[in-house]
């Protein structure tokens, strides 16, 4: 009930979000006329579409992602031609004709009906592209778990009520406008001016990349603080006993743990990927909690929960153990055992358990470190007030969140977005790709590549990724062939070697190589942080790209 709440209120605040702007005239093209005949049937067949598409796409395969795609460019024509009768009054006439059955529906003369206005809403629900936020990454994720889109279609429901009193209230605005200057036919030409306009956008992809520039950062902050204030209960609340731990496939750095061989002791669990850059982030508190709080009484788990099928790999998992110096116990829930337990949803999420085994206290996402550490101290009756001050490095830095303007990207079929090779994605077959003009927050492949549900395989040598990106640092996760082999590639910054802008994982000309599976940090900017082309070409074949992310 919880989640879908916040699904509800996250769909709300897309209102204040730039994926909403291109949507906004086809909405506001039907304000002037009766809200229940016209704009309550347009905001609930996009409403409807909208979660019946992002359902599809986030339970089932590639055919979902391909139907999706011929949807949007039938809906671009439907809502190209719904602009034009709107310019103009001979065109509306020619295309109410009985022959043309889309465009009679579509048509103002037509357009009186409900069924026109529901129409009209299924063609805007196919080009909808929210923002992918981190709520909205967890609503897909918390989908695809459930094998359920309720709460994709709570979402859709709160964006369609915030677009709703959008139009109640310009709706009056409009109709006191008309009446006063008696100016409709050029009102109803300017909206269909702005209907063709934003049917460009949409159509050169304008509308997730070169309007996520506007406010991505501002957006991204609501939502964030929507996730965290929404389940942030006090430290001294009771919210429930200690979920079993019983579901591990295995345990590291020590034997299995159970609830009753841990009570009497305070328990932080904290459940992370060792992928994801937001559990990499959080790490450094994490592993100073357990050193400090040790020797009076705190017990930290590690339960890995993984994202990607390569983090179900207990070898790569003992890897990144070393890699990031975890030393206190870490389940491989690689089943989902103790994530469901605890009727978890999020990555990095910590649960605090007082010594009788009950939960007091939860934080999910990054931050909130001050207040997840006062909740330790408060159970463990530690005054100091003094906090732990890690000196994160490489990727475990904190995010630039000044400079943040791009979000994370997968690059397979499965949640892609943003993609903008030209001749679209083939999923799981081997393609050609070309590259062309990239707005900001876009991505295309360069060469021969497969792209399956979660990952894109270059087919031969010189392959290459595209991303024009604005923050400080990018990285990517990247995996090495099944037979082992490293892959080495090269990096540049609008054309050039990355100099001292190059990430950890790079020299300074650009040069790196993929040794195993796993987050490597390509660009760390010191200076210009404005939108800069970012390209990795990778000299030998087979290697796997899986996400984009940023700080």
């Amino acid at each position: 009930m919880m989640l879908s709440i916040i699904s509800y209120l996250a769909g709300m605040l897309t209102i204040v979000s730039p994926c909403i702007l291109p949507v906004l005239p086809f909405v506001f093209a039907r304000a002037d006329r009766p809200f229940l005949r016209h704009t309550l049937p347009l905001l609930a067949g996009m409403a409807v579409t909208f979660a019946a598409v992002t359902t599809l796409g986030a339970t089932v395969g590639a055919w979902a992602a391909q139907v999706n795609e011929i949807g949007r460019y039938v809906a671009i024509a439907a809502l190209a031609l719904f602009g034009l009768t709107l310019v103009s009054p001979h065109l509306a006439a020619f295309f109410t004709r009985p022959i043309v059955a889309l465009g009679n529906r579509l048509s103002v003369r037509a357009g009186d009906g409900i069924g026109g206005s529901v129409l009209l809403g299924i063609a805007t629900g196919l080009l909808w592209a929210p923002c992918a936020g981190p709520v909205l990454g967890l609503i897909l994720t918390g989908a695809a778990a459930r094998g359920t889109g309720s709460l994709l279609v709570a979402y859709g429901a709160g964006a369609a009520t915030s677009l709703a009193l959008a139009v109640l209230a310009g709706g009056r605005v409009l109709l006191a406008m008309k009446r006063s200057l008696g100016f409709g036919v050029r009102l109803r030409q300017g909206l269909g001016g702005a209907v063709l306009a934003a049917v460009c956008i949409i159509a050169l992809g304008l509308d997730s990349s070169l309007l996520a520039r506007l406010s991505y950062a501002g957006t991204a902050g609501i939502e964030q603080s929507l996730l965290q204030h929404s389940a942030a209960p006090q430290p001294r609340a009771v919210e429930g006993g200690f979920p079993s731990l019983a579901g591990a496939t295995a345990w590291l750095n020590s034997g299995p743990l159970t609830a009753e061989r841990l009570r009497g002791k305070t328990v932080l669990v904290n459940f992370w990927t060792y992928s994801c850059i937001n559990c990499i982030r959080s790490l450094p508190y994490v592993d100073a909690w357990a050193e400090k709080y040790r020797d009076k009484g705190l017990v930290v788990i590690g339960v890995h929960t993984p994202e990607f099928a390569f983090e179900k790999i207990q070898g790569n998992v003992e890897r990144a153990i070393r890699r990031f110096h975890v030393a206190y116990p870490v389940a491989i829930d690689s089943e989902f055992r103790i994530w469901r337990a605890f009727a978890n949803n999020y990555w990095p999420a910590q649960y605090l358990i007082d010594a009788e085994g009950r939960i007091r206290y939860h934080n999910f996402g990054e931050g909130h470190y001050r207040q997840t550490e006062e909740a330790i101290q408060a159970l463990l009756s530690d005054s100091t007030g003094r906090f732990v001050a890690p000196r994160a490095k490489a990727e475990q830095a904190a995010p630039d969140l000044t400079a943040l303007r791009s979000g994370e990207t997968y690059v397979g079929y499965r949640h892609t977005a943003n993609f903008a090779s030209p001749e679209g994605i083939a999923a799981d077959r081997e393609r050609d790709y070309t590259i062309g003009p990239l707005a900001v927050n876009r991505w295309a492949l360069d060469g021969s590549w497969t792209i399956a549900a979660e990952r894109a395989i270059s087919a031969r040598p010189g392959g290459a990724i595209l991303f024009r990106f604005s923050a400080r640092d990018l990285h990517l996760v990247l995996g090495i062939p099944p037979d082992g082999r490293p892959v080495r590639f090269q990096v540049t910054i609008d054309g050039r070697a990355p100099g001292p802008d190059h990430g950890t994982d790079i020299d300074a000309q650009g040069h790196g190589t993929i040794t195993e599976t796993r987050l490597y940090q390509l660009v760390r900017q010191s200076d210009e942080m404005g939108p800069r082309l970012f390209e990795i070409r990778f000299l030998d074949a087979e290697a796997e790209a899986y996400a984009f992310t940023f700080g």
